[in-house]
């Protein structure tokens, strides 16, 4: 939050004008003596509000010193459970989860499982990802462990997800990519396969390997 403020203010002091170019991430990470993950936020949000946009392989650059919501920090950072926390709570809770699943998962929940990777994979073909294919999935391996408090844990992360809106915007940035799209597809059939044959010990390590790239992909230094 403090970043976001500090740069929206030197873009609207003039400190920055429009069209110029921000410094790389690299220096705004020395600059406010932090990570990557937190400069990447506030910039994210700032493009979210239509402050700067972001040319591919070039930099971030200033695009208007107005904000495009009435009351930014309400429609972005308001939200009790932040984005880390939400990575922070998935890499936890799921390989457990996954685990119950291998161990528990009937042939009902496997077919459920089969059609919805199935439709991730026709999706995944057609050079799209639905996010609510994925929370399915998702949900369907928390239903197979048989745990009804898995279930709602499960459908209050999902719920949190939809709320926060850097969540949704961060999660567009990188999962829509062609390059995220194939992987984030090849992990879910791998998690699949691991609980149809009830590998316990497989369906965790894909869990849990699937749940650090998603850490990568959304917060990496």
């Amino acid at each position: 939050m403090q970043i976001y403020n500090q740069i929206l203010s030197e873009i609207q002091s003039g400190t920055f004008q429009i069209g110029d170019k921000l410094p790389a991430e690299r220096e705004l990470c020395e600059q406010f003596g932090v990570s990557r993950a937190p400069i990447r936020q506030a910039l994210s949000a700032l493009e979210l509000n239509g402050i700067i946009y972001s040319r591919q392989g070039e930099g971030i650059y200033v695009k208007s010193n107005r904000v495009a919501v009435n009351d930014p920090q309400a429609s972005i950072f308001s939200h009790s459970v932040s984005p880390e926390e939400i990575v922070e709570a998935r890499m936890n809770i799921e390989p457990l989860i996954v685990r119950f699943a291998a161990q528990r998962a009937t042939d009902e929940d496997i077919e459920e499982l089969r059609a919805t990777i199935k439709q991730m994979e026709e999706e995944t073909s057609a050079g799209v990802y639905v996010p609510e294919t994925d929370e399915r999935l998702h949900y369907g391996i928390a239903k197979a462990s048989h745990n009804e408090l898995f279930v709602s844990i499960m459908a209050a992360i999902a719920n949190a997800m939809k709320q926060q809106e850097m969540w949704k915007f961060i999660r567009d940035r990188t999962v829509t990519r062609p390059d995220y799209r194939e992987v984030n597809f090849r992990e879910h059939q791998l998690l699949i396969a691991a609980i149809e044959r009830h590998n316990e010990k497989e369906a965790v390590d894909i869990m849990t390997k699937h749940m650090q790239n998603l850490y990568d992909r959304y917060w990496k230094d």
